[in-house]
């Protein structure tokens, strides 16, 4: 490799050593729609524009008012069914939920920052088939923001787009639907009335053949119900112009309780089509779940291909994690420049480290499975079956604690006012940073999780401090910060595996059979 040049993302790269040296295999390079694991638990991520009255259709399928719905600019809402209703804000910095009332009067918590996600706990029977998820509108997330969305449209199964009679589909989220229109996920649209109402009737006639969505009669009015229709078929016309992938999409006209019962309906017969899919995916019992497993009669220098694996692995984490930090500067100096100036800054920061977490925790994920499927097979003598997989993660799990007292990997990388870097321990500590939490992880890592203070909103959006030379050192500084710190824990985290896989590997080499 040349000298100044970093290995692309999409190959293993050149490093120094023997030939045969274990390399990670490909990782992801960027934050993409997540395969849904099948403890995962049905959910429906809503989006759209501003101005669609998405927060409206929402309340209409939950049957709450619309208040109740209304979280701080730039938070998620999370929509879960309980028998005794609350509402809770996660933000990050801090281990405990702020909680506050949900009833409609209820004001929120003074909050230094917004949270990464409000989660609101209502008895609801809709929400026993799936948790309703409702993102920031489309025109305000941004690059960072609409992986992060992707990331959660894929674990959560289900995508709701809703738009207005009198709104065009924008670029950013037509590339969006079409890097979803691939995948296993399904997109429904919901079409609503416009500031003037439904559109007018072209011609005084129209067809609704082929239009895939059920239209029904508004008031009695034929010239309404055709208007209606044809405002559904224009949009889903310009759709399929661009992202001809989502002809099977279905549409529904949203204009009150009763016509949401047809969205209600399919939404419903979605979540169980797919719960029964999912929970079919894994058997009761896993080959090679139990019994005892034989060790290979020579293994070879199984304990010396674990060291270079690990540092080749945590090496080109750290490239990756490089670039993608530069050019998330990049876009905080456009957003300073040409944006919404110092102000938006935070808010930008904050997106963008969220989606830098799930990207880090994705490659590191990714490369300790290839450690453990490479180690294993060469001390088994074989490539290990899911279940003797899952054993020796339960292993190197229980030795993972052996290997880091008083050092937790469970830990929040904090982006202070200062430009500097503070860490916060602990699985609630990380749970606070999670836009859309996952239910169980089946890796053994936990997540990497960075994001701002609220100290950091309180500088930067101070009246009069719009000083853009100021802004973009800062932001240059704590980019910096947030790289040395993510470089230190990836390097800490592959070292705890090394140790933890590697007494699981020489007990089962020791004792002829893996003990897992």
């Amino acid at each position: 490799m040349k000298q100044g040049t970093l290995p692309s993302v999409d190959s293993p790269g050149d490093m120094t050593g023997p030939t045969d040296l274990p390399t990670c295999g490909p990782l992801p390079s960027r934050v993409g729609v997540a395969a849904p694991s099948p403890e995962e638990p049905l959910g429906v991520v809503a989006v759209g524009p501003a101005g669609a009255e998405r927060r409206a259709v929402l309340a209409t399928l939950l049957g709450l008012d619309p208040v109740m719905l209304t979280v701080p600019a730039g938070s998620w809402l999370v929509v879960r069914n309980a028998k005794v209703p609350t509402r809770a804000a996660f933000v990050p910095g801090y281990r405990q939920p702020h909680s506050y009332g949900a009833d409609r009067d209820a004001a929120g918590p003074a909050l230094a920052r917004p949270p990464r996600r409000v989660e609101l706990s209502v008895p609801e029977p809709l929400l026993r088939h799936f948790t309703l998820i409702d993102v920031p509108d489309t025109a305000t997330l941004g690059v960072a923001g609409t992986r992060v969305l992707l990331e959660a449209a894929g674990r959560a199964g289900a995508l709701l787009f809703v738009i207005a009679a009198d709104q065009a589909f924008t670029a950013a989220e037509l590339n969006l639907l079409a890097e979803v229109a691939p995948t296993s996920v399904e997109v429904v649209f919901a079409v609503t009335p416009g500031a003037a109402g439904w559109a007018p009737l072209p011609d005084g006639s129209a067809t609704t053949e082929g239009a895939g969505a059920s239209v029904p009669p508004v008031g009695g009015a034929e010239t309404e119900v055709d208007a209606i229709a044809v405002t559904v078929e224009a949009h889903r016309a310009a759709l399929l112009a661009a992202v001809p992938a989502l002809a099977g999409a279905r549409w529904f006209p949203v204009d009150g309780a009763d016509s949401a019962a047809d969205l209600r309906r399919a939404l419903v017969g979605w979540s169980s089509r797919e719960g029964l899919q999912r929970a079919s995916v894994v058997p009761p019992v896993l080959p090679g779940q139990q019994g005892r497993v034989a060790v290979a009669a020579d293994p070879g220098d199984w304990s010396e291909r674990l060291d270079r694996h690990t540092r080749s692995c945590a090496q080109r984490i750290r490239q990756h994690l490089a670039l993608e930090l530069a050019n998330i500067h990049l876009r905080a100096v456009q957003e300073i420049v040409f944006g919404v100036g110092c102000a938006g800054l935070p808010d930008l920061l904050d997106r963008e480290m969220a989606a830098l977490s799930l990207l880090a925790t994705a490659q590191c994920d990714q490369a300790v499975r290839g450690i453990v499927a490479d180690l294993a097979s060469r001390v088994l003598g074989a490539p290990p079956t899911e279940g003797v997989r899952r054993r020796i993660v339960t292993a190197v799990q229980y030795g993972l604690a052996d290997h880091r007292p008083g050092r937790e990997l469970d830990k929040v990388l904090l982006v202070t006012s200062t430009a500097g870097v503070a860490g916060l321990t602990g699985s609630e500590a990380i749970d606070a940073v999670a836009s859309y939490p996952a239910a169980s992880r089946d890796e053994l890592l936990p997540p990497v999780a960075v994001a701002l203070s609220g100290g950091c909103w309180q500088q930067w959006r101070t009246p009069g401090n719009d000083d853009h030379n100021a802004a973009r050192a800062w932001s240059q500084r704590a980019v910096r910060e947030v790289e040395l710190g993510l470089s230190r824990e990836v390097s800490r985290r592959f070292e705890v595996i090394r140790l933890s896989l590697g007494a699981v590997l020489s007990d089962a080499v020791d004792h002829g059979i893996l003990l897992a």
